[in-house]
């Protein structure tokens, strides 16, 4: 079983950047479709975007669309958000997942991480 571990959240202001990564181990990552999810407080866990296996295909929520960027370093177990002009509805905790195939639905992702929390002031 695969554990994913995320880390680089934090308190920024709107505008600002962060970089979220998230640490595969015990698993088969370098296989493995990834993806980040967010939820923010009483709101559903919301897609955010998904990334295959090689990295060749993306997949992003219109809402981050040009803002967000998802990334993988297979050789590294690790997969990364870029997030760019951040907002405050971006506030949230976000989790990173992992599905053996292609997938952008929750349910469709086998392992989750614990989360990790992003706080955008305005």
């Amino acid at each position: 079983q695969v554990q994913l571990v995320e880390s680089g959240g934090g308190l920024v202001q709107a505008g600002d950047s962060l970089r979220l990564s998230c640490a595969a181990s015990g698993g088969t990552f370098r296989s493995s479709a990834m993806g980040w999810f967010r939820q923010a407080p009483g709101k559903e866990r919301e897609f955010v975007a998904a990334i295959s296996w090689s990295g060749y295909s993306t997949n992003y929520a219109d809402s981050v669309k040009g803002r967000f960027t998802i990334s993988r370093d297979n050789a590294k177990n690790t997969a990364y958000l870029q997030m760019n002009s951040l907002k405050p509805e971006d506030t949230a905790v976000y989790y990173c997942a992992l599905s053996p195939r292609w997938a952008i639905v929750a349910a469709d992702f086998s392992s989750w991480g614990q989360g990790t929390q992003v706080t955008v002031s305005s």
